[in-house]
């Protein structure tokens, strides 16, 4: 097995690259690796694709040292340039770590449980015809926290999240946008507070957003949350999405639309954001499913 290393360079990430480095070389078992650092947005994805084209018998595992973009971009490049012989594994380093979460106990963190790990074929979300998401694809309210919080991290801005919430509130409270789950429209034309599509379960670092999905069912776990007030949504229905238990208690699952699909067509009516794997993808009309089994993943011993 090659190992290649996909470490996310950004200027607040400089210091992981030594700290990775020195990690393989304590390693018990001498492995064959290269390392490649990104320089920008996507690099990695261009990178892996273009060696998954020009190598395709190549036995190798893509580790994506970083988090949720990073593991995003690893998997799209994947996907993009043939998955034959290749094979995804996560080092952590990244400060948003979502999709690790799906996985309690596992080390994402220690090298030498990857080389010692497993592969199991996970599926993953395809958005139009180049976009991807391995972990949560999301929009609505909380996507819209995202974009403006994303967007202001890059000016450096403090509290960015903080921000975030509060244009959110003042903005994206109620969304015209309609949803068609495998030719059902759950949403009647009716504005929408959110919707998420799970592949996994965890998003925003603490929203335990899809608390049935599994990764490897071929099915999306679809969970559209209607209008509320925000008295509502702060008292009854953010403690029990945190927690997962939004769906099973009476008082905030008669707000959710709960269905499992393999295929799901947004309409906006108007310009938004999909936000996939903490990504944002801009448009009006948005045409998602899932490829079940795609990527074969790495779980650490």
């Amino acid at each position: 097995m090659h190992y290649c290393f996909i470490i996310n360079n950004a200027p607040d990430k400089v210091l992981n690259a030594p700290k990775i480095i020195d990690q393989i070389g304590r390693l018990d078992t001498i492995i064959d690796y290269e390392v490649y650092k990104t320089t920008a947005m996507r690099t990695a994805t261009d990178f892996v694709c273009n060696y998954c084209k020009t190598k395709p018998d190549v036995e190798t595992c893509f580790v994506a040292c970083g988090g949720d973009g990073t593991i995003n971009e690893v998997a799209t490049g994947m996907m993009l340039g043939g998955t034959s012989h290749k094979h995804l594994a996560v080092l952590a380093y990244g400060s948003g770590n979502d999709f690790i979460k799906y996985y309690p106990g596992k080390n994402f963190q220690n090298i030498g449980n990857i080389v010692s790990g497993q592969p199991h074929d996970i599926d993953i979300m395809k958005v139009g015809d180049d976009h991807y998401s391995i972990n949560i694809c999301n929009f609505g309210f909380d996507a819209k926290v995202c974009s403006v919080a994303n967007r202001l991290n890059r000016r450096g801005w403090k509290n960015s999240y903080r921000w975030g919430l509060l244009n959110a509130i003042l903005t994206a409270m109620r969304n015209s946008i309609d949803v068609t789950v495998d030719g059902e429209r759950i949403n009647e034309g009716k504005r929408l507070f959110l919707c998420t599509l799970g592949n996994n379960d965890h998003i925003g670092g603490e929203y335990y957003c899809s608390p049935r999905a599994s990764n490897d069912d071929g099915l999306i776990e679809v969970g559209l949350c209607k209008t509320s007030t925000l008295i509502n949504f702060l008292v009854t229905l953010m403690p029990r999405y945190k927690k997962g238990t939004h769906l099973d208690n009476p008082r905030s699952s008669r707000y959710f639309i709960y269905r499992r699909a393999s295929v799901i067509d947004i309409h906006s009516h108007k310009p938004t954001e999909l936000c996939l794997d903490g990504e944002m993808l801009p448009g009006q009309d948005f045409h998602v499913e899932i490829i079940p089994g795609a990527i074969s993943l790495i779980i650490p011993s």
